[in-house]
């Protein structure tokens, strides 16, 4: 039996995934391509009669069935909204979450696969952040998109709080004893330090509206094209404050940030209020992101595309650093929070 939990991917070979494709009714011409993707698989497929189409492979065990289905519904009833975004494709059954099996037996209990979607592939490069005008475009955007998700909300994707990204990500370090010794024991207080000051600040904010999100809004996932933004990979969508798809958008130092997020959130509004109190919450949440995102490292280390693809992960240096990046973050949460003139 494929041990997929140990290394998901073995059983993706490239015969597979033309298999896949050409299951849900295209005829590849047998091109394929891997794409830039950690989390899952993605690849670029050619097809005889057409553009060449994006298979994506999602990661066993990570997202249920049902989760995966509000990802695409929710993009769906973006495009349907005229909103710039890539949604799956659906079959004849109207059917956009597939299922490709890999266990080569009839076993339904032992059966080992991956769901997989396919997608229009779309051209197009990262915004010019340092670009006004296009900072105001990316705001009118996400205003849609929030204005959309604001209508109802999740029933199976978690919500952005610091349970699941900042302690469960601590534990995870603390207990896989991941950290050298000498750093553990600083790790653990000023980890313990950080989130009590985060905790505290979301429990400032009792009416904290939280929305469905596109969840993972850095320019990697924004498309530019056409004189427009496109958002793409909604894999991270979940519930979580309005902040969180625009603090990845500005950059440099307070006065900098304060004028990128005045025409971020002019943008915004033209379609939805934005509670410019959200604005303390962006050291916060990215310290989350921060804790999270080294916790994943170290969770999916196992996959053999980890270690060839971030060396420099567990090593003294990447620990040392990430120690003084979580200091940095506690003093930041103290400090006086971005805001925005009266004049904004």
């Amino acid at each position: 039996m494929i041990q997929v939990n140990q290394h998901p991917y073995d059983a993706l070979t490239p015969d597979r995934v033309l298999d896949a494709v050409e299951s849900i009714g295209y005829w590849s011409d047998a091109r394929i391509f891997p794409l830039n993707s950690y989390e899952n698989r993605v690849y670029q497929v050619g097809i005889e009669e057409g553009q060449p189409l994006i298979a994506k492979f999602y990661r066993p065990d990570r997202w249920s069935r049902d989760q995966i289905a509000e990802e695409h519904s929710f993009t769906q009833a973006l495009q349907d909204a005229h909103i710039p975004v890539v949604p799956p494709l659906a079959n004849e059954a109207g059917e956009t979450i597939h299922w490709l099996d890999v266990s080569g037996n009839d076993s339904e209990v032992e059966k080992v696969g991956f769901w997989f979607a396919l997608f229009a592939r779309k051209g197009g490069h990262a915004p010019e952040l340092d670009n006004l005008e296009n900072l105001y475009v990316l705001g009118r955007t996400i205003g849609r998109i929030h204005l959309l998700g604001a209508t109802r909300a999740f029933d199976n994707r978690p919500d952005l709080d610091v349970t699941g990204f900042g302690h469960r990500s601590r534990e995870f370090l603390l207990q896989g004893r991941w950290l050298p010794n000498h750093y553990a024991s600083d790790y653990q207080q000023v980890s313990a330090e950080l989130l009590t000051l985060i905790e505290q600040r979301f429990a400032s904010f009792p009416d904290l509206n939280r929305i469905r999100l596109h969840g993972d809004c850095h320019p990697g996932n924004i498309l530019w094209r056409d004189d427009a933004p496109h958002f793409v990979d909604f894999d991270d969508c979940r519930m979580g404050p309005a902040v969180q798809d625009l603090w990845m958008l500005i950059s440099g130092d307070h006065n900098q940030q304060r004028l990128q997020m005045a025409e971020i959130i002019e943008g915004y509004e033209e379609f939805k209020p934005f509670d410019r109190r959200e604005l303390s919450l962006i050291e916060p949440l990215r310290a989350l992101r921060i804790m999270h995102y080294s916790a994943w490292l170290a969770r999916r280390w196992q996959d053999p595309t980890f270690p060839l693809h971030f060396p420099w992960f567990n090593t003294e240096s990447y620990w040392m650093e990430h120690l003084m990046e979580l200091t940095e973050l506690r003093s930041a949460i103290q400090a006086e929070p971005l805001r925005l003139d009266h004049n904004y």
